[in-house]
């Protein structure tokens, strides 16, 4: 009696599900890279952007580690709230932040900013120039 020799083939079933499942945790772990690197920012330089319009009853506020000056005039965070309150809420405020500003500052001079309703805020970068 002549024994007949079966071929092997591998199950390709298991190996498919494994592929999918790779690419599964892929696509989602980069969804979460991606978020990521939007933290890495080097500010304040920008590539595009729109001009400033210049007008007279804008509030241009410019932070430092040290100073703050609003519209040309030393200040402090003590009585920065009254220097904002005469403004109203519709008021275009610039804020000129220093890029080696620490981030606790910002934050603080936005939370006096939104207590004063003043919610028109823009950050003022310089423009990427090749």
């Amino acid at each position: 009696m002549k024994r007949r020799r079966e071929t092997l083939q591998a199950d390709l079933t298991p190996l498919i599900d494994v592929v999918f499942l790779l690419l599964i945790f892929f696509l989602v772990t980069s969804a979460f890279k991606k978020e990521e690197l939007n933290l890495m920012l080097k500010l304040p330089v920008a590539e595009q952007g729109q001009g400033q319009t210049e007008q007279q009853d804008n509030l241009t506020i410019e932070l430092t580690n040290e100073k703050i000056i609003v519209n040309g005039s030393d200040a402090t965070f003590a009585d920065l709230p009254q220097m904002v309150e005469k403004y109203e809420s519709d008021t275009l405020v610039d804020i000129r932040a220093d890029q080696d500003l620490k981030y606790k500052r910002l934050i603080r001079l936005l939370d006096l900013l939104q207590a004063a309703k003043l919610d028109n805020i823009s950050l003022v970068t310089e423009k990427d120039r090749p």
